[in-house]
């Protein structure tokens, strides 16, 4: 190819394109959906994704969680009904970790946590909140989830052993019943029973900044919980859930592994297994829900891209059609050029070139409403966004191989015209 006439090519390309506006619109129409499909939901999902994973981590990274059974289980595919049959973990499972894990600093049992939470609703005067989980925990609990206390106190051990009616609001129900004055001291009902509020938590880290959930509790001695909520906490009940869930913190310095290792063994202890038995509990960590997280994003982008893609099929089709189209009516102009010394590879380059431009010009378009997309989002509900360079080129990078996978046909077709039979057509 004579490069020189390279130039020309590419000006006489933009000057088809401009001339024919709507037909150019409303071909890469599809493409303008795919693009702003993989941007806008790109940012979404990674906005989302930082923000978990910052959640997440503040949560503490030592921390180690044992439950009867988890997501991760779940994500493995095993039984629901086999998990149902693993022996429930109770009180003594946490005394028996921290009495014969030396790597362990504390350990919290939590119970109204989990698979199947307890809900009630608080009541104070005139006012009341909205179903909210009761947890029944002992006087770690602020130091294992690194939780602080914003007003007030947390209860003690001797109010722990003494079932003293005192209880902790999270945010969502102190706001809701205290908003314009001070709870320290005053007298709540949760469900039926009295409770003194003697503190507030702070606000909890909540993916994505939304309200999800994450406030909407109260927390009270675990002695309390018992008398209140009638759970029986030191049987295993094999096949009834029950919502308890054992927090071990390691001592410091203490490598995870090895803290994992001790609660592990002992666990296998207390449950009688044998070396070829498998474990009937779980072991969780911020790893392990970092990597089932990360399981899920991957498919979720996936499914984007797949999405995405047969609207980018679509438009690309509809490019291929529109050029075999333009090759048609502009046969006398190919046999014109062609007559006059054309190249085959000239008029190739010129046919693909506009369909490459055509597919190009979408991409940006697309990057452009997917962008806004995700900043409109961001500013209408305060979800967060990210928008990586990266996603802009796969933009781009898609469109213009759309444009070259679909555009070859036609400009191969019109490289092949006979310029005698072109100049005759009519």
């Amino acid at each position: 190819m004579r490069w020189s006439l390279f130039d020309e090519i590419i000006q006489m390309s933009v000057e088809t394109l401009r001339a024919n506006k709507m037909r150019s619109a409303l071909t890469v129409l599809g493409i303008v959906i795919g693009i702003t499909s993989i941007v806008g939901m790109t940012a979404l999902i990674r906005g989302f994704d930082q923000s978990l994973r910052d959640s997440i981590q503040s949560l503490g990274p030592d921390t180690i969680t044992v439950a009867k059974f988890s997501g991760i289980s779940m994500a493995g595919g095993a039984d629901f009904q086999d998990l149902l049959m693993r022996p429930n973990m109770t009180p003594e499972d946490g005394d028996a970790i921290e009495r014969d894990a030396p790597s362990i600093a504390m350990v919290d049992v939590t119970l109204g946590a989990g698979g199947q939470p307890t809900m009630a609703r608080v009541y104070y005067r005139n006012l009341q909140s909205k179903q909210i989980n009761v947890f029944g925990t002992t006087e770690r609990w602020p130091s294992v989830t690194r939780v602080p206390i914003e007003v007030g106190r947390f209860f003690t051990s001797g109010e722990l052993q003494r079932r003293r009616k005192v209880v902790v609001l999270g945010q969502t129900p102190a706001q809701a019943l205290f908003a314009a004055e001070d709870p320290i001291g005053k007298t709540v009902r949760v469900g039926l029973e009295e409770y003194e509020v003697i503190g507030v938590v702070a606000p909890r880290p909540s993916p994505g900044g939304f309200n999800l959930g994450v406030d909407d509790f109260v927390v009270i001695p675990q002695t309390t919980y018992q008398k209140q909520f009638g759970i029986r906490a030191f049987s295993v009940g094999r096949g009834e859930m029950r919502s308890i869930i054992i927090s071990a913190v390691p001592r410091e310095g203490v490598p995870r592994e090895v803290a994992l290792r001790e609660v592990e063994e002992v666990m296998r202890i207390r449950h009688g297994l044998r070396l070829d038995q498998p474990n009937d509990f779980d072991l969780v960590t911020q790893d392990a829900v970092l990597e089932l997280w990360d399981q899920i994003s991957q498919a979720t982008f996936l499914a984007l891209v797949v999405i995405s893609s047969i609207a980018l099929m679509v438009g690309g089709i509809g490019v291929m059609s529109i050029m075999t189209i333009t090759v048609t009516e502009r046969t006398r102009e190919i046999g014109v050029r062609k007559a006059l010394g054309a190249r085959r590879v000239e008029i190739l380059w010129q046919f693909l070139l506009e369909a490459v431009f055509l597919t190009s010009a979408g991409g940006v378009l697309g990057i452009l409403c997917g962008s806004g997309l995700g900043l409109g989002v961001h500013l209408a509900t305060g979800f967060p966004v990210s928008l990586p360079w990266w996603s802009f080129a796969i933009g781009i990078g898609f469109s213009a191989g759309i444009g070259v996978f679909f555009g070859m046909v036609p400009a191969v077709r019109a490289s092949r015209l006979d310029p005698i039979e072109a100049l005759r057509y009519e």
